[in-house]
């Protein structure tokens, strides 16, 4: 049993490598999410490629049973239906145990998102910032907040892309689609004093954020670890702040302060608007203080509540 099990599962792996140029990374989780199953089916005197959906819902119960994460048993089940699709198209198995089984429901988790003061003391400490780094910090935090942008975004930026006095900026994104978002004076003024404090000796690289060569943009990790410096000037917790926070930042104040979910969807680059109804917490809770603050019945309780 364990070798005929050995032998598909190695099969399935050879064709993720080949077909779909699937990672190291992405082939050891495959592999490890079978094995476990392969275990648990072995127990039970089967090989993963002959397990029924009996076996399989009692594998999925298994993992709720020992606490496992419902988006943990959700990836071990999508292993397991594409194994089973393949075991299906390769004529292994007639048919499909998987097609009938539920995954779990993976509640999405809310954005992290700093306060507006957080974002404040964050700006102002890119501003005390001196030298070259410093002209860095306050360049790219203003554009992220003021745009938005993802990080791979920004550090994409061309130097050319903030001359001038232009109030929108054109940003590629995934999949090379193109947006326009507008840009603030103070991210713009940013820019230009940081192509200021760059001085002749970069302005042979095409990058708005050249690295240590010029010829190339800045790397995440070099961004990263800038980033982390001006939060701790800033009294902020390094881990609390990344750029995707920033990102999230910027999109849930904007809801705060009244945007509507279709126009923010167009200034983060959101292919579908679910994507961004990740944001509506934000909405619920400025709706839920519009009501505290307006409705009658919520005056009335407050005013019974004070007397």
């Amino acid at each position: 049993m364990a070798a005929a099990q050995d032998r598909h599962v190695d099969a399935f792996l050879e064709m993720l490598a080949a077909e779909r140029g699937a990672a190291r990374n992405t082939l050891d989780a495959y592999a490890a999410d079978l094995a476990d199953f392969g275990a648990f089916a072995t127990s039970r005197g089967a090989a993963a490629s002959g397990a029924d959906a009996r076996a399989l819902q009692d594998y999925l119960a298994r993992l709720h049973a020992l606490g496992l994460s419902a988006r943990t048993a959700a990836r071990r089940l999508s292993a397991l239906r594409q194994f089973h699709r393949f075991l299906l198209r390769e004529g292994v198995r007639d048919d499909d145990p998987t097609a009938l089984l539920d995954a779990p429901r993976i509640r999405p988790a809310l954005p992290k998102y700093l306060s507006e003061e957080e974002v404040d003391a964050l700006l102002a400490a890119a501003s005390r910032r001196a030298g070259k780094a410093g002209a860095v910090a306050r360049a790219a935090l203003e554009i992220l907040y003021a745009t938005g942008l993802r990080v791979s975004e920004l550090l994409g930026l061309p130097r050319q892309a903030l001359t001038g006095d232009a109030a929108m900026l054109l940003v590629r994104g995934k999949g090379g689609k193109e947006r326009l978002v507008p840009l603030s004076d103070t991210a713009r003024d940013a820019a230009a004093a940081l192509i200021a404090a760059q001085g002749k000796a970069a302005k042979a690289g095409p990058w708005l954020f050249p690295g240590r060569n010029a010829r190339h943009a800045m790397t995440r990790q070099g961004f990263a670890l800038l980033l982390k410096q001006v939060a701790l000037d800033a009294g902020l917790d390094p881990a609390r702040v990344s750029p995707h926070v920033l990102r999230h930042s910027f999109a849930s104040h904007l809801l705060a302060r009244g945007a509507d979910l279709r126009s923010l969807q167009l200034l983060l680059g959101h292919a579908d608007i679910a994507t961004t109804q990740i944001y509506t917490h934000v909405l619920a809770e400025r709706l839920q203080r519009l009501v505290d603050a307006h409705h009658p019945l919520a005056r009335a309780a407050a005013g019974g509540t004070a007397g």
